[in-house]
């Protein structure tokens, strides 16, 4: 039986990681902080099928302790501090996670299990303001924001590591991916509650925002600059790229994404068209919200991918968004404090 440690179990993506592998049957190990794990996330659900070990991506120590409790085949780093957004205010704390701490953990490799398989996180967000369009593992690296710099340095790390000490370490470079399993401070996760919220009815929403004001207020939703792009896909079909990097004859890098560019107006149609209603009702927006420095339009041509792992998405925008919408309307209908 394989063994496999995530971090980030608590994820997005590390719980879909760990459903994934446990289907495949493999033994999995997650590294999480003490703190994330007995309060409900998204790994809740697995707790009796999973190997908690409890640490901290900013110590070495914790690292190397968990890879000496779980002595895995492949690790799957995904921690990180990952709201671009908030990296302009925790720029130290940004570094510390997504480049430091990716950097411990292939030291620790390198020494306590030189023979496993490495996946890293590397994101979209390293493009910038990219000077080429679309872009593939060629394209230069332009980055916007600390999130970005810190995944930049993580990734060209990655690079080094490989070649001087040919540790098998793959990095995804990975497109937006989104799910019904996103926080709420994430603007996918934003507008489809938005959308719920107005399907509802519910004009003052019980969730708060980053400034601590309701998310909907008065029957609207805030949002930045509207014509921003991206090339959104589905974590489930992400996860299964990352999984296949590391079945492959040797380690390399692999942009992963839809190839499809959408707008957050589209998004906010196709989430309030969902529940039938007008968006430009119900969204509004404000240029506050707007970010100092803001990613360029970013479209990923995962031909590598294709060829290479034969991978390819499998869930549309479409049902990707129409989900996300009737999962927030569940949860707005569930029980108080069953959320």
């Amino acid at each position: 039986m394989k063994k496999a440690l995530i971090t980030g179990i608590t994820g997005q993506d590390g719980s879909f990681l760990a459903e994934l592998l446990l289907e495949k049957g493999y033994q999995v190990y997650g590294l999480v902080r003490r703190e994330s794990w007995f309060r409900r996330n998204n790994a809740s659900h697995l707790a009796d099928r999973i190997q908690v070990i409890f640490g901290d991506m900013s110590e070495g120590v914790d690292i190397s302790s968990a890879l000496q409790d779980a002595n895995p085949d492949e690790i799957y780093n995904l921690a990180s501090q990952s709201r671009p957004g908030e990296s302009w205010i925790r720029a130290p704390e940004t570094l510390l996670i997504n480049g430091m701490g990716a950097i411990r953990l292939f030291e620790a490799a390198r020494h306590l299990c030189p023979e496993a398989r490495i996946y890293h996180a590397s994101s979209s967000d390293m493009f910038g303001q990219a000077k080429c369009f679309p872009q593939n593992e060629d394209t230069p690296f332009n980055p916007a924001n600390p999130y970005a710099a810190a995944k930049v340095y993580a990734h060209q790390m990655v690079q080094i590591y490989r070649e001087s000490y040919r540790l098998f370490i793959s990095s995804g470079i990975l497109f937006n991916h989104e799910s019904e399993r996103r926080p709420l401070h994430f603007v996918t996760q934003k507008i489809v509650y938005g959308a719920a919220c107005a399907a509802l009815g519910i004009t003052d929403s019980p969730d708060l925002n980053e400034r601590g004001h309701p998310i909907v207020s008065g029957g609207r939703l805030a949002l930045g600059n509207l014509d921003v792009a991206r090339d959104w896909g589905h974590a489930v079909d992400f996860v299964r790229a990352m999984w296949l990097m590391l079945q492959q004859e040797k380690p390399d890098d692999f942009v992963v994404g839809t190839g499809e560019l959408h707008t957050l107006r589209e998004l906010c149609e196709t989430a309030y068209d969902h529940v039938g209603l007008e968006w430009q009702d119900h969204v509004i927006s404000d240029p506050d919200l707007v970010r100092p420095m803001e990613t360029g339009q970013t479209l990923a041509d995962a031909a590598k991918a294709r060829r290479i792992l034969d991978w390819e998405p499998t869930i549309s925008f479409e049902r990707m968004v129409r989900d996300m919408v009737a999962a927030q309307i569940a949860r707005l209908e569930s029980p108080p404090g069953y959320h």
